[in-house]
């Protein structure tokens, strides 16, 4: 993958654009990060999970929902801190 996205930086980078991007787009700040592999795993847990939660029975709906949310979590946090180490 091209490293075109990733900020080129001898005392690192802020970590605070790749976090946003997770914020908004589950993964897409590994992706910034040039975590391809990453960004592939949150984005799909992400995207079954989330769309479990949307049509699921009540009961498998709500531990899709947390399962949402902490990979959401994940993806955010994880973002920051790959991107404050680059």
């Amino acid at each position: 993958m091209s490293k075109a996205l990733v900020k080129s930086s001898s005392q690192g980078g802020s970590g605070v654009v790749p976090a946003v991007c997770s914020f908004f787009i589950p993964g897409v700040g590994q992706l910034v990060n040039g975590e391809t592999d990453k960004a592939i795993g949150v984005f799909a847990v992400a995207a079954i999970t989330g769309a479990s939660f949307l049509g699921a029975i009540p009961l498998i709906g709500g531990v899709a929902g947390l399962i949402y949310g902490a990979t959401w979590l994940y993806g955010v946090g994880d973002a920051y801190i790959q991107g404050r180490k680059k």
